[in-house]
C-alpha cells in the first residue's frame, strides 16, 4: 500500500468513526428531514447542550453535516446526503444478520 492509498483509508475510517456513535447516528438521520437547530437536537436526544455539540462537531470535521447561523441560532443539515445510503446498507445487513440467526434456530 503506498501513502496515498493509507491517506485514503485513514480518511475513510475517520468518517466510520464520526458515524460509530448512536447520538450521531440519530443526528445524521433527524438531518435527512429539515435542517435543524441545536435546540431542537437537545431536546430530541435528551443529552445536555454541550454533548451534542461535540457530537455535531465531530460530524462537520468529517465533512458529514454543515452548519449556518441564522441570527443567534446554528442550523446544521447535511452536507452529503448519499451517506444515508450508507445507513441504509448497514440495516440490511443487521436485517441479514437476523434471517441468518432464525435459519440456525429453525
Amino acid at each position: 500500500m503506498d501513502n496515498k492509498q493509507k491517506s485514503l483509508l485513514e480518511e475513510k475510517a475517520a468518517i466510520l468513526k464520526a458515524l460509530g456513535n448512536p447520538a450521531r447516528l440519530y443526528i445524521v438521520e433527524r438531518l435527512k428531514i429539515k435542517k435543524t437547530c441545536v435546540c431542537d437536537l437537545v431536546k430530541d436526544i435528551d443529552l445536555d447542550f454541550s454533548t451534542v455539540s461535540r457530537h455535531l462537531n465531530t460530524l462537520k470535521k468529517a465533512g458529514i453535516i454543515t452548519s449556518e447561523k441564522k441570527g443567534k441560532q446554528v442550523f446544521y443539515r447535511l452536507e452529503v446526503p448519499c451517506i444515508l445510503d450508507f445507513i441504509s446498507c448497514v440495516e440490511r445487513v443487521i436485517i441479514n444478520n437476523i434471517e441468518k440467526q432464525k435459519n440456525l434456530i429453525n
